[in-house]
Parts: C-alpha cells; structure tokens; sequence
C-alpha cells in the first residue's frame, strides 16, 4: 500500500482511479483497509476543493417536505397557523429561531441550513 496525500487534480484523478479498483474489496482485508483510507483521503479533498452550499431554508423545507411526503397543512402545528405557513413558504416572512428549533425537531433539517440568511419579501 504506497498512499500519499491528495494535493492537485492530478493526484484526485489518480487517486479515484484506485478506488474504482478496489471497490470489490473485502472488508477488514488489505484491500478493504486501502480502499477504506483511499475513499478518506477522497472524501477530505472534495470538501477541501469542491464545496456544497446548503441549500436555501425555505428550499431545504420545501425539499424536506416532499421527501417526507407531507403537505402545507402538516407544517401547521410546527410553524404556527395556515398563514404563518404561507407566509414562510412564500418568502414573505423569516423563520423565527422557535420555527427553526421546531423544524429541526420534528422534520430533522439541519440547524446550520435554517438559521442561513435568505431573502424574505416581506423584510
């Protein structure tokens, strides 16, 4: 096992090229453990290079909410009334940080993408 860090595209490319290799590999074999420290070192340069936004909150709800298979009237009991639901979901007013401790709780979205800054028409 000759691994050495991942420091350019090049290094990347080759890098997934083993991986590719190996995906077969048994776990807790040589193989398993190369593929194992390979797909980490992977994984740490992608976050390091190719970053993800979170999503818009507003987005990050409405996408949770079709995951789940819920409709507008299901976020009632966690936003507040029917209109707060329209008005969050429309942009038109901002989550609170109760709405946000209530979102995270009971449709278990993420905090850090709820309390991101959006545009709210009604600011």
């Amino acid at each position: 096992m000759n691994i050495k860090p991942i420091k350019n595209r090049k290094d990347y490319n080759e890098t997934l090229k083993c991986v590719e290799k190996l995906m077969d590999a048994k776990k807790n074999s040589k193989e398993g453990d190369e593929l194992d420290v390979l797909t980490t070192l992977v994984t740490a340069y992608e976050e390091r290079c190719f970053p993800i936004d979170d999503p818009d909150p507003i987005a990050a709800i409405k996408h949770r909410m079709e995951a789940l298979g819920m409709e507008r009237k299901d976020l009632i009991p966690i936003l507040g009334s029917k209109s707060r639901v329209s008005e969050v979901l429309n942009k038109k007013r901002p989550l609170t940080m109760n709405m946000v401790r209530n979102l995270h709780n009971e449709m278990d979205i993420p905090a850090r993408t709820l309390i991101q800054d959006y545009e709210a028409f009604g600011r």
